[in-house]
């Protein structure tokens, strides 16, 4: 087994990452590992390095690695005290950067993995500011007072470098508005490359945007998670959706029960996560949840954007312990962190202090004391020194000049720490071992267990001039899977709160029973046609209303379809095709609730045929109006502001749908309108499927005088006048002769330019094209990075 030199240059004494790496199982599961909290040490320089030592190669490695895969049964000998040595080397001037040199000894059976190490030179981030202005005109009385000019550029980071390496925790630390989360979107590339400037490379490689969402998983500050599933439901999910089809599901349920354990999740496993409304787990361990989702495909790099925000200190310390875990086991952990405790400080190994996007400290805690003495403001004894940097730096910010002599001084101090390491003897060490390339990194992450998602066939290929490193497919899982998860997922959630769709039930059954005793047993006389075209025109206009409800649906999930999606976790095409599989079986519910709560009741005609097509009509009322709300749900992000939109648009569709006003009556310059309401093919559809029956009258003999003055005349005289227009016409009219049928009727509405088939397929292809604009919504609504 190999053996390290012992330079710890600045961090405190503590076992290597690699040595206790050793006791990790290689199947890329995750475990704890408990670290006392080290004595502060002075930094001391490092012993030059000058006996050569030979490399090992990464076929070697994978070799071994095989090996004692295939030896898992026999236990792995603990080497004998292994070290790893740390480096202050300044990629940037001013900057203190650190690197481990893995080095194996003559002889050594066991090779040890070259570091890896994810670098940021020069991050400079700038948005434009608005002006701030009155929108009301300024009064001729009034004086007004000059306003202070604004920088039309914010500069939001400012020339930030550093590193962060695998079997560390790199915590972002500042006050509110100082640049930590803008540097996780930096790091994470959720800031679209023309405005970020600087560089971000992993052992000196750049990260294609696509192959970074598949080794690195990014946690958000808020738990954004589905409140009926329960612990392992949500897990599960996550493990199906990061996880390849190729992994038997005995082994995915595995994961996910060790995953469970890992995160100290065991007496919550049943426990729905909740919400407001539903009592469920508690926020520490519905953080610890997120942190599982995210991690369940044992990612090579974790951001994590301030992940005990709003925690206790005890439910805090267990979610960066679970940090600590996950970053021994070979990942690069990268988290900003709003001030943590004393406990919380001695598992941290990196600190990043920002001021207004500007770096005024970066090292590991042991040299915070030693700092701020340099800086003439030391650290008072039994003080946090965290709180004292934070409290120190808030406090310069409230002066003129900022926290820019803290700035300048860490410049200064870091270039002397530099020089210190970098000439122990007056001479210059660049004796350093080559780190691997990323897709080396990648394919010998891969053959211990990491990245699940990366492997194929449980096969790992030697990269080489010949053959290419392993290659990380985008999707973990096909369409169809995919499919198949979220529509398993949605069915459960819908499951288990039934009040939505019974709610939407009632409504539309209290609304046909309103409409039933209204319009009850129309008959065919003039004012029963009248009566049916009111009828048709309330019916379909109501069914588009009553599909409002689905617009807050997506709002709902928004965020979480935002988490999922922008690590590849689906694509965007499944979940639109499954929210559409899992919503349409209610649909077909309500038609026939409707269609039987009505149809005979109003005297409706047709006989079976008739009643059959009104179901089919207003089934695909239902699925186009839900489908415009599901649309606008894409397209605005508010449910305050989608409310408005559809009522007042599903206003406008019933005004041009031709019951109002005829189609030939419309201006022109508002016909195009007419064609594109909704609300125009239902409502034509029922009409001819009413009057299409050329046998049907619905105007007999005086009945012609109804709805006209001459309505008021008694009957004997309606006779005379029917009389004499017999004479003057030539044509006998009596009391029994039709005047109007269904098909002239449908001519006096203008409603001849489609038959009823044609209106039920457009209808039904109007829910089809809004299905199609929602996903079109989501491609271009889902990006997730700043500009």
């Amino acid at each position: 087994m190999s053996r390290f030199v012992d330079k710890l240059s600045f961090f405190d004494r503590r076992s290597s990452p690699m040595e206790e790496a050793e006791d990790i199982p290689r199947s890329g599961l995750l475990h704890h590992y408990h670290e006392p909290i080290s004595a502060m040490l002075p930094p001391e320089p490092s012993p030059p390095m000058n006996a050569k030592k030979p490399s090992i190669t990464l076929a070697q490695l994978l070799k071994r690695v095989n090996d004692a895969r295939s030896g898992a049964s026999t236990p792995v000998s603990s080497p004998s005290q292994s070290h790893y040595t740390m480096e202050i080397a300044g990629s940037m001037p001013g900057s203190v950067t650190s690197a481990s040199d893995y080095a194996p000894s003559e002889g050594g059976s066991e090779g040890q993995l070259l570091p890896l190490v994810l670098k940021f030179a020069d991050l400079k981030y700038s948005v434009k500011q608005r002006k701030k202005g009155s929108c009301l005109p300024a009064l001729p009385f009034r004086r007004r007072e000059p306003e202070p000019e604004v920088p039309r550029m914010k500069m939001l980071l400012d020339g930030i470098s550093g590193e962060a390496r695998d079997g560390e925790i790199m915590a972002v630390l500042g006050a509110s508005g100082s640049g930590k989360s803008t540097l996780i979107d930096a790091l994470a590339n959720r800031i679209v490359k023309e405005s970020l400037h600087g560089s971000v490379t992993i052992n000196g490689d750049s990260v294609d945007s696509n192959l970074l969402k598949v080794i690195s998983a990014y946690v958000m500050q808020d738990d954004l998670l589905y409140p009926m599933l329960t612990v392992e439901e949500t897990l599960m999910f996550a493990a199906e959706f990061r996880l390849p089809r190729s992994l038997p599901a005995k082994e995915k349920k595995k994961r996910v029960q060790t995953l469970i354990d890992q995160l100290g999740l065991r007496n919550a496993a049943n426990t729905i996560i909740g919400d407001e409304g539903h009592r469920g787990v508690s926020g520490g361990e519905r953080r610890r949840v997120s942190i599982g989702v995210d991690i369940i495909h044992d990612p090579i790099v974790l951001f994590l954007d301030e992940p005990t925000s709003g925690l206790d200190s005890t439910s805090a310390y267990m979610v960066v312990n679970v940090l600590q875990g996950i970053a021994r086991s070979g990942s690069v952990v990268v988290m900003s962190i709003h001030q943590p405790s004393y406990r919380i400080l001695g598992l941290l190994d990196r600190l990043l202090f920002l001021s207004r996007g500007q770096t005024v400290y970066y090292g590991p805690p042991s040299l915070l004391p030693s700092f701020f003495l340099d800086f003439g403001k030391p650290i008072p004894e039994n003080e946090n020194p965290t709180e004292f940097a934070l409290d120190l730096i808030k406090e310069l910010e409230t002066m003129p000049g900022g926290a820019k002599d803290l700035v300048e001084h860490n410049k200064s101090w870091q270039m002397r720490m530099a020089n210190r390491i970098r000439h122990p003897d007056g001479g210059h060490h660049s004796d350093r071992l080559p780190v691997m390339s990323l897709k080396e990194t990648i394919s010998a992450s891969i053959s211990r267990g990491k990245l699940v998602s990366g492997a194929t066939g449980g096969t790992v290929s030697v990269p080489s001039e010949s053959a290419p490193a392993q290659s990380v497919s985008k999707f973990a899982n096909p369409f169809w899977t995919e499919m198949g998860v979220l529509s398993r997922r949605a069915f459960i959630n819908t499951k288990r709160t039934p009040e939505i769709f019974i709610i939407r039930l009632a409504a539309v059954l209290i609304t046909g029973f309103i409409l039933a005793t209204i319009f009850w047993r129309l008959d065919e006389s003039p004012k029963g046609v009248q009566e049916r075209l009111g009828f048709f025109a309330i019916a379909m206009s109501t069914m588009f209303y009553t599909c409002s409800d689905a617009l807050p649906v997506f709002l709902n999930e928004r965020y979480i379809f935002l988490r999922e999606t922008a690590y590849n976790a689906y694509r965007r095409s499944s979940y639109v095709l499954s929210h559409t599989i899992v919503g349409f079986p209610s649909l077909i519910v309500l038609s026939f609730a409707f269609a039987l709560t009505t149809f005979f009741a109003v005297g409706l005609a047709g006989g079976a045929e008739g009643f059959f097509f009104f179901v089919a009509i207003v089934l695909a009322s239902f699925w186009a109006g839900s489908g415009f709300a599901t649309f606008l749900s894409g397209v605005v992000t508010n449910v305050m502001l989608g409310y408005p939109v559809v009522v007042s648009t599903l206003a406008y569709f019933l005004l041009f749908s031709g019951f109002f006003i005829n189609r030939d009556r419309i201006p022109r310059y508002w016909l195009w309108f007419h064609y594109i309401s909704l609300v125009k093919y239902p409502y034509e559809a029922v009409m001819q499927n009413e009057f299409r029956d050329p046998t049907r009258c619905f105007v007999r003999g005086v009945q012609m005088f109804d709805n006209t003055p001459l309505a008021a005349l008694p009957p004997a005289l309606k006779l005379r006048v029917l009389n004499a227009m017999s004479t003057s016409l030539g044509v006998n009219i009596g009391t029994g002769t039709c005047i109007t049928t269904g098909p002239d009727f449908l001519a006096q509405q203008a409603v001849t330019d489609l038959t009823k088939w044609d209106c039920l397929w457009i209808t039904f292809a109007w829910g089809f094209l809004f299905r199609f604009l929602f996903y079109i919504s989501l491609l271009l609504g889902s990006r997730n990075k700043r500009r």
